[in-house]
């Protein structure tokens, strides 16, 4: 907002400039050139009336400058004039193609988000004791909305989680992602333990592929993370089909990389073989944050080609927050690590990220 306000001086600043020039040039140099810029540089920056107001304070300027020279004639003086007001016409032009293009930017940006928020709504920020926060950075401003995905859903069998990442971009991902979405909400319900929800997933992704069709039938696949957390919490048991690992955070910041036990190919692959879904147990103690992600957080790489490491930079983070306050939140948390991403990388998004953030509080201290 500050950078805005600055900017629009720049017509004020061009007309300054013009006058200073006049001023110490000799009175065969015309500065009217640079005072036709004033309302150019204004179409970008300044309302339709600053817009006006500043073609007509660079016309009285240039007329006055040029009354000071004595050369306010038809050549030096009404013809420069003429086309003063012919640019500001033109800035004037110019300012509406803007604002027509910038409605239109609007308007895309929030059917995006209304897409968004039906496709990939939001979790709850809170089921039982679990704290829950989510966030999606997309790699285009444009697309609000690409092949990741989460999910946080409450069943008869625990609170179920799944974050993914469907192969591929556009419409067609986006219709995956769909189809990912709704097998999870009905399977999560239904399927009494975690390799029958993946073996649900794994039937409705190949359906998905065979309407699709082509390529995406022979190719089509989604990395997959999915956790099931005990009624008690103590634990979390998790199944990764070619996802980048979870990170545990425990209550004093540290950091673990739940690695599986054993690997095993992404979901929609089971035409080109059977594998099992081998389910790992992890203690979930109070304090502990289980942070999920897609592949965007693990390849976003510095100008050297290093690759962000979550488990490396969130100790690091926290306990420079450790500090100035209670224990961050997971909404906190993961302003925390896009942050550190966005100074890792630059500011360059070079891939959607998915991030999950899934908190077990500490027991309240007993009042005296």
């Amino acid at each position: 907002m500050v950078q805005t306000r600055r900017a629009q001086w720049i017509p004020v600043g061009v007309v300054v400039l013009a006058v200073v020039l006049d001023l110490v040039t000799p009175t065969d140099v015309t500065s009217a050139p640079l005072l036709m810029a004033a309302p150019v540089a204004a179409a970008p920056l300044l309302r339709l009336r600053g817009i006006i107001a500043t073609g007509a304070l660079a016309m009285a300027v240039h007329a006055g400058l040029a009354w000071i020279d004595g050369t306010f004639g038809w050549q030096r003086g009404v013809a420069n004039q003429l086309t003063l007001l012919a640019v500001t016409v033109l800035a004037v032009l110019i300012n509406r193609t803007l604002e027509g293009q910038d409605a239109r930017t609007r308007r895309a940006r929030h059917v995006a988000a209304v897409a968004q928020s039906a496709v990939l709504p939001r979790p709850p920020s809170r089921l039982g004791e679990l704290r829950i926060a989510a966030r999606y950075v997309p790699a285009e401003d444009e697309a609000m909305i690409g092949g990741d995905l989460y999910v946080v859903q409450d069943t008869p069998h625990g609170v179920r989680v799944m974050v993914g990442d469907v192969r591929g971009k556009g419409l067609g991902a986006v219709s995956a992602v769909c189809a990912d979405l709704g097998a999870f909400r009905y399977a999560a319900d239904e399927a009494r333990d975690l390799p029958g929800l993946v073996a649900s997933l794994e039937r409705a992704l190949l359906r998905e592929g065979g309407r699709r069709g082509g390529q995406e039938q022979e190719e089509g696949f989604t990395t997959a993370l999915i956790a099931e957390f005990s009624d008690d919490l103590d634990t979390v048991r998790v199944v990764n089909r070619g996802h980048p690992p979870p990170v545990l955070l425990d209550a004093e910041g540290g950091a673990t990389t739940l690695e599986p036990s054993e690997e095993a190919p992404p979901l929609g692959m089971s035409a080109l073989g059977s594998w099992s879904s081998p389910v790992d147990t992890f203690p979930f103690p109070p304090g502990a944050t289980l942070l999920c992600y897609t592949d965007g957080v693990t390849e976003a790489r510095d100008e050297s080609g290093v690759f962000y490491d979550a488990a490396l930079r969130l100790p690091v983070l926290l306990h420079r927050r450790a500090p100035t306050g209670p224990p961050a939140t997971p909404a906190q948390i993961l302003h925390l690590l896009i942050e550190d991403i966005g100074r890792h990388t630059g500011g360059r998004v070079q891939d959607d990220q998915a991030i999950l953030a899934l908190h077990r509080p500490r027991p309240a201290s007993p009042t005296r």
